[in-house]
């Protein structure tokens, strides 16, 4: 017999106290409107509005290299001032800017206002990385593993919304979707009131105002995870393209690969991720994660040269093994990336480790579909090779990390 009431089994999933909860609904209604916005934005912009395909790319693409500065700074507020104030504030600006969108008939006003929601973007990333180090509690990798759940989960919400606006095809449902992303903006900040008031921690004497860029180990541990999201476009962009040219696999297998990438995800991010607490787990999660790519990949590349009846199978089970990968990666970043920070200068840190993974998603469309796909299959499997490479990293950056933290701050065993 199953124990607990319904309402109580709900609770425990979503966290273990009310900050918890609170901080997981409201990442769960925002990513909820940034699938309703993500999924559709490119086709409201060149079918509704009218511009250029090529205009809303390079809007879109200086607004996001601008916004990658505002990282670090947002996050150094945030420390300073209040992660919860920050996070409000650059919810408020993206709630505004998000609906200014509607109002969007030129290059130039979609360049200036994708502009300033990017640059809130950043710096509530980075804020919103200290909240989340405030909030964890005495188990920050249980935690860690149910809000990526329900982030997940809400982006799915979100694209299936997204799906019906596409398919009714009107202004008024791409607008809709806007609007809803906004009010996700907005509903999102209204929850953050609900959340007790982190006053921030002192700095210790003579630490450096930007100290993130003296840290070498985590300079490169960022470097090492911009690296290794790579393989988030992999499934999203690269193995689309692969599938439908260079396979023989239905065309619905596409859309198989993101519902199945997203339900793995969902159901088993919080059983494998609330293992993972230490920096010294996470180097080892990292290097697990480069061995599954190191499988996965191959797998992706091999449906090119089996028949039509083994390609879909085959391309379910190699998006299994990668989103295992997925899972793992994600894990390491949130025990290495929270457990190397130093608690006064989470935000700071989270700017600059999301400074490296936001680099690594712009160069990612450019360097798999021309190398990769221009190699074909030993263009995966130097793909595969270079995941695995990274990962190999992971438990040497871990024990580099390890020695070099204040003996108060990371209370472990070093061996990895």
């Amino acid at each position: 017999m199953i124990k607990g009431s319904p309402a109580g089994r709900i609770a425990r999933m979503t966290g273990d106290s009310g900050p918890e909860r609170v901080l997981i609904a409201a990442s769960f209604v925002n990513r909820v409107g940034n699938g309703l916005f993500n999924a559709a934005a490119a086709l409201y912009f060149t079918l509704i509005v009218g511009l250029p395909a090529a205009q809303v790319g390079a809007a879109l693409t200086i607004a996001g290299l601008i916004g990658l500065c505002a990282g670090i700074p947002g996050g150094h507020l945030a420390d300073r001032r209040g992660a919860r104030m920050i996070m409000m504030l650059a919810l408020v600006v993206q709630a505004v800017s998000m609906s200014a969108l509607v109002l969007v008939e030129s290059w130039a006003a979609l360049t200036a206002i994708a502009t300033v929601d990017q640059i809130a973007a950043a710096a509530g990333g980075a804020a919103w990385g200290a909240l989340v180090a405030r909030v964890g509690g005495e188990r920050p990798a249980v935690f860690r593993a149910k809000l990526r759940t329900f982030v997940n989960l809400g982006v799915v919400l979100g694209t299936v919304g997204a799906g019906l606006a596409v398919a009714a095809d009107t202004r008024g449902a791409y607008i809709a979707l806007i609007l809803g992303n906004a009010a996700s903006f907005a509903l999102c900040a209204v929850l953050l009131l609900l959340l007790p008031h982190c006053p921030a921690l002192a700095a210790p004497p003579r630490q450096r105002r930007r100290s993130a860029f003296a840290d070498r180990p985590f300079l490169v541990f960022t470097a090492l995870y911009g690296a290794m999201g790579l393989q988030y476009p992999v499934v999203s962009l690269l193995l689309p393209i692969w599938i439908s040219q260079h396979t023989e696999a239905p065309r619905w297998t596409v859309a198989a690969v993101f519902a199945a990438n997203s339900a793995f995800c969902v159901l088993l991010q919080t059983r494998i991720g609330s293992r993972i607490e230490t920096p010294g787990d996470g180097g080892r999660a990292f290097r697990t994660a480069g061995l599954l790519f190191l499988v996965s990949c191959p797998m992706m590349a091999l449906a090119a040269h089996t028949p039509v009846w083994a390609a879909a199978g085959l391309i379910v089970v190699a998006v299994f093994v990668h989103s295992l990968g997925e899972i793992w990666e994600s894990s390491a970043g949130f025990a290495l990336g929270f457990g190397l920070a130093p608690d006064h200068a989470q935000g700071q840190y989270q700017g600059l480790l999301g400074l490296g993974f936001s680099a690594g998603q712009a160069l990612a469309p450019a360097i798999l579909t021309t190398v990769v796909l221009g190699l074909g299959t030993v263009g995966w499997l130097l793909l595969a090779v270079f995941f695995a490479a990274l990962g190999a990293a992971g438990p040497a950056l871990a024990r580099w990390g390890i020695r070099t933290r204040p003996q108060t701050a990371v209370a472990e065993d070093a061996t990895v």
